[in-house]
């Protein structure tokens, strides 16, 4: 049974899974006291922050880069109404990466906040209150309380979790600029709205019009078609068949089937398919005579074959075309006699939904209204139908529905209809249908007046200019991006509300005479005004009248405001409020370099922004965009506060840190534009996987230059010139792999591809800790002598130096923290303007003349080899302290081999092998060759024939395998396969010779490990194992290497009297373990350091540790 172990050394607390006797695995640092690290909890960061605070080290970084080349930066401004998110949190990570990585490069990258301050999250909340207060929100709010009174409501809420975001980006560790923040609220940004509006009016781009648009009967108003598809519901909504008697037949009916009966007070028309057959059948039940297509009569009867009808006629759709009938009501009859209520023709009448007969509705269908301005039904003269209220309620138009939401109507409107006669057929029907995103209500289609910006035209343009920019990942570029502006359409940019930049029109009563205002100044010049305008709302420029060039009185500002992605796609320009300011610099930094938003953003501020850029200056006004998925929750399902199905951030940074949080989302498919399931085992995994390795390598450099100062009295300094000296294959090994990573991480981060630079960033965490500085700890700690300690030391001090720097952008808490401790280890020679932070210093320089191909290559070999040789013996669980007798590699080039060879001594003293053998030779080992089968490949090409030949695969022989290897091809059974249908495997033949051979292939390479303990070399395992207990029982003192102590063993048992002459014939094993003296003691002994029964292999030993 395991258990949880909390165990201290050395003033460390860690914490662990295991039992009562074996070794606690050490994942998580809880505490660490001395000036040292703490991971859980935010104490680690807290100290890096304060030290940054202390230096104002975001400003001291903008002020060291002021005169370098500019890289700019364009921050998509979020709401304010509410915390952030793991989804804030993800972007706000990529967007702090790459501009440190790029002001780390060379560039002034100034970094300013935006906040999205309009718009109806806003006006939700101060429509709650007001619905407590009045008992009524919305419109008739605004009329008791005046708009005045509403925007300073507005105002007064909008920066409510302005601090937390502060707060908590803080936390995170994002360096951006609060103070300096941009508001789309500011007089300054909206004045710059009003010149990005005229500059398109004056370019004949702005039109009003009526449009049939998804429309929010809880908001009043319209929706952009990119707002409607963010919320789509499964919902149950009524489905009937309606019966329209034809004038002057007896007894004859069309029929048309609605998921809407609300739009049936609204008819105008019927539309059928000019090239469809239509049939006439009579119904035996009813003994009526009905006009539908032959599919849709699975809509009128349970089951069409049993149905007791006949099919009297078949006619085009064609042929109906002016067929008059009766339509189901009469308010609108007399408006619409002569013009209405006839059958109409169009294309867009599907052979698949419902009965092939479209009801039409046209202030409630985009279909619908063009289909009737077509056909003359409506015009600019006679406007459709729209009885309906601004927030969805039937008007006195309708007579008997008055007053009623038209979702509410359907029962009634059904009733009416079946008592009518005019009900055919009635059921339910679940199907997705749009919400409202702010209020989560249904949205209806309806014909609105509003303003327009003309898109379609400019289509081609926006493809063109897509082409000029690098997106990443590529796919969201060229699939959802570009299909997204391919069908771009006009954009409604105007809104019903209250709360926003007004929209800078002033007309004339009959809308004839339009003036379009792009400044204060022209409003004031324009209108005669003569007082401030310190604010450019509603409440303030409404009032505001400019005189009529053409005798019409006073012009008066348009009701709309602007949809609010307006205004946040004005923001490359507004936030610096061009024109009016930084015009003589704007240029210089536009378009900008980079941008970052959630795949979301390609229907809403990428699709707004690259509009109006390509409108005002013809190019996107950005250059890169990366493009960031979804964070879910780790069920798979959406975040939720109410489900409380995800871990709360803030949390999550106290326990564990923003480094480890930062790096778990950057390094996930969710960098890749792919959704990410939250777990916070992930962010944990980090902690111990990477954070304690990085913090370990530093420590333990710390403790051998302490070691040095000791044995040597050196004061370690970093050296560039030692390297030029170094001639230790693992010295320049790391150093070359240094090279070669920061080459890709340039190479990776100039294309923005965070997902390939990350993981490579880690494997350096990974060779320095677990290859470099595990085969280099004698060398380190002096055993090869002091010269060669200072290479090793230097040699490590350069790649931890590397790191911090490489990670800083990525990690920028710990890689401080650790850059604190060895800034003092840098000449000053080396030192730059200001050595205060790692931030301040450039990102570490590839250094050409490390570069060494041949030493990367042979360690990345000996790598495979012991990789493959810990497997085996892992498969066999044989300890790495047990000797084993050899290794045999095989592989069929004799470079590898040769590579292999140049560092043979590293694979035998890791793997704890006595002989290392390398052939190419397969036969002589016996090697076989066996063939699987892709049975999903397989399968999809052959079928029925795909059983015989998995059949026949396993009585393939080697020679046959090896031919296909060489080939990429092999016929069996008949049947040609490839590559991608085998899979082939290595062994060695099973025979009671080869039974202690454990195989493991990787690379090309096939390793043979024999795992039988030979008696001679038992001892030398056992004192290893020996040694590791006593290594532990160190560090459970609390001894660092420079202690030296005296260790007295204690048998306790020891049936083969092995212990003594262990002792004595592995001394010079024990002596590098225990720097100090060894004893036998036979009685009790007492004041021990630390002390453990150590039980090894039936041997029973009493271990104490006393100082000297």
């Amino acid at each position: 049974m395991t258990s949880t172990t909390t165990v201290f050394r050395n003033g460390l607390i860690f914490t662990g899974r295991g039992d009562a006797t074996s070794p606690v695995e050490r994942d998580i640092v809880v505490a660490i006291k001395n000036d040292s690290i703490i991971f859980v909890g935010n104490e680690t960061d807290v100290q890096a922050e304060q030290i940054m605070q202390e230096i104002d080290a975001f400003q001291r970084q903008l002020e060291l880069s002021a005169q370098k080349k500019p890289y700019t930066f364009y921050d998509g401004p979020p709401f304010a109404t509410g915390t952030p998110h793991y989804g804030h949190l993800l972007a706000s990570t990529i967007k702090d990466i790459i501009p440190r990585y790029w002001s780390m490069k060379g560039h002034h990258v100034e970094r300013r906040f935006g906040w999205d301050t309009h718009g109806v999250p806003i006006e939700q909340i101060i429509d709650n209150q007001l619905q407590e207060e009045l008992g009524v929100r919305g419109r008739k709010a605004v009329e008791q309380i005046g708009i005045a009174e509403y925007n300073r409501r507005c105002r007064e809420v909008v920066m409510t979790y302005a601090q937390e975001w502060r707060r908590v980006v803080g936390r995170l560790g994002r360096w951006i600029d609060f103070d300096n923040d941009y508001k789309t609220m500011n007089p300054t940004f909206m004045e710059s709205c009003w010149w990005v509006f005229k500059q398109l009016y004056e370019k004949d781009l702005v039109y009003h019009g009526a449009k049939v648009l998804p429309y929010s009967t809880a908001l009043s108003t319209p929706l952009s078609k990119s707002e409607a598809q963010e919320d789509y519901r499964d919902v149950s909504d009524p489905a009937i068949v309606v019966n329209f008697p034809i004038l002057g037949r007896e007894n004859e009916y069309f029929l048309a089937w609605t998921t809407t009966p609300w739009t049936l007070p609204s008819h105008t028309g019927l539309c059928v398919h000019p090239d469809f057959e239509y049939i006439k059948i009579h119904d035996q039940e009813s003994d009526k005579k009905y006009i539908l297509l032959e599919v849709g009569l699975k809509m009128l009867y349970k089951d069409p074959k049993k149905a007791k009808y006949s099919v009297l006629e078949k006619m085009k759709g064609s042929d109906l075309l002016g067929v008059e009938y009766e339509p189901p009501f009469d308010y609108f009859k007399e408006e619409f006699k002569g013009v209405g209520f006839k059958v109409l023709n169009d294309t867009y009448v599907k052979v698949d939904e419902g009965v092939g007969i479209v009801h039409q509705s046209p202030a409630f269908g985009e279909d619908d209204y063009q289909v009737a301005w077509k056909a003359g039904v409506i015009s600019d003269k006679r406007p459709p139908p729209n009885p309906l209220d601004p927030s969805g309620h039937f008007t006195s138009e309708v007579r008997d529905f008055e007053g009623q939401h038209v979702k509410a109507a359907d029962k009634d409107i059904i009733k009416h209809l079946e008592k009518a006669g005019r009900l055919v057929k009635k059921s339910q029907i679940v199907h997705r249908y749009p919400h409202c995103p702010r209020s989560k209500t249904p949205l209806i289609q309806r014909a609105v007046p509003s303003w327009f910006i003309k898109v379609e035209h400019v289509v081609p343009k926006l493809l063109e200019n897509l082409e000029k920019t690098h997106w990443v990942p590529g796919f969201v570029k060229e699939g959802r991006f570009h299909n997204w502006l391919a069908s771009a359409r006009d954009w409604n940019v105007s809104r019903n509300r209250f709360w926003g930049t007004p929209i800078p029109l002033w007309v004339s009563s009959d809308f004839k005479e339009v003036v379009c205002i792009g400044s204060i100044a022209e409003l004031k010049e324009l209108s005669g005004y003569t007082g401030e305008l310190n604010d450019l709302h509603r409440d303030t420029v409404d009032g505001i009248t400019i005189p009529s060039k053409q005798g019409k009185g006073e012009l008066r500002r348009i009701e709309e405001v602007f949809d609010c992605w307006f205004e946040s796609g004005s923001m490359p320009y507004a936030s610096q409020h061009y024109p009016f300011e930084n015009k003589d610099t704007f240029h210089d930094k536009f378009p900008g370099d980079f941008i970052a938003e959630g795949l979301d953003q390609t229907r809403g501020w990428f699709y707004t922004m690259s509009l109006l850029g390509t409108f005002l200056f013809d190019t996107f006004p950005y250059k890169n965009c990366v493009v960031n998925g979804i964070v879910l929750a780790e069920d798979g399902k959406k975040m939720s506060k109410s489900l409380k199905n995800y871990p709360d951030p803030n949390l999550i940074m106290d326990k564990y840190g923003s480094d480890p949080l930062r790096l778990y989302m950057i390094n996930s498919p969710v960098v890749r534009a792919e959704p990410l399931r939250f777990q916070e085992q992930g962010v944990k995994q980090i902690v111990s996987s990477v954070i304690l390795p990085l913090w370990n390598s530093y420590n333990f450099f710390e403790q051998q230059v302490a070691l040095l100062k000791k044995q040597s009295d050196i004061d370690f300094m970093y050296d560039t010139s030692l390297e030029t000296t170094n001639t230790n294959v693992m010295d320049k090994w790391i150093l070359a792999s240094c090279q070669s990573l920061l080459k890709f991480v340039n190479n990776e981060m100039s294309v923005y591809r965070l997902y390939t630079v990350v993981p490579r960033l880690l494997e350096l965490i990974d060779n320095t800790t677990n290859w470099y500085i595990r085969f280099n700890r004698r060398r380190l700690k002096g055993e090869a002598g002091q010269d060669d300690a200072l290479h090793a030391l230097n040699t490590l001090f350069e790649v931890i130096y590397t790191m911090v720097r490489g990670l800083a952008p990525f990690i920028p808490f710990i890689t401080d923290n650790i850059y604190q401790r060895i800034s003092k280890h840098i000449p000053k020679e080396l030192h730059y303007e200001d050595m205060r932070s790692v931030h301040f210093l450039p990102y570490p320089e590839v250094r050409e003349e490390l570069f060494d191909e041949v030493v990367e290559r042979r360690v990345k070999r000996m790598q495979v080899v012991i990789e493959q040789g810990r497997l085996c013996r892992e498969r066999r669980t044989v300890s790495l302290k047990t000797p084993l007798k050899s290794l045999v590699v095989i592989h069929s080039d004799p470079q590898y081999l040769e590579d292999v060879k140049s560092l043979e001594s590293y694979i035998v003293e890791e793997l704890n092998i006595r002989d290392l053998i390398l052939s190419s030779d397969e036969e002589k080992y016996q090697v076989q060759y066996s063939a699987l089968a892709d049975v999903k490949s397989l399968g999809i090409k052959f079928k029925k024939d795909a059983a015989k030949v998995k059949k026949a695969i396993p009585n393939l022989s080697s020679t046959d395998i090896k031919s296909f290897m060489s080939s990429g091809e092999i016929t069996i059974e008949g049947c040609h396969l490839v590559a991608e249908d085998l899979r082939v495997q290595r062994g060695i033949a099973q025979t009671p010779e080869t039974k202690h051979l454990e195989v493991s292939v990787d690379d090309n390479c096939l390793v043979i490990l024999d795992s039988f303990a030979y008696p001679e070399l038992a001892q030398e395992g056992m004192a290893r194992e020996f040694v590791n207990r006593v290594q532990r029982l160190r560090k459970s003192a609390g001894l660092v290497p420079t202690d030296d102590v005296r260790m007295v063993y204690k048998v306790v048992k020891d049936d083969n009297n092995e212990v003594d002459s262990m002792f004595k014939e592995q001394k010079p094993l024990f002596d590098k373990a225990i720097q100090g003296e060894i004893q036998r003691e036979d009685s009790a002994t007492e004041g021990a350091l630390a002390e453990e029964d150590a039980n090894v292999r039936d041997v029973l030993v009493k271990l104490m540790l006393f100082k000297l």
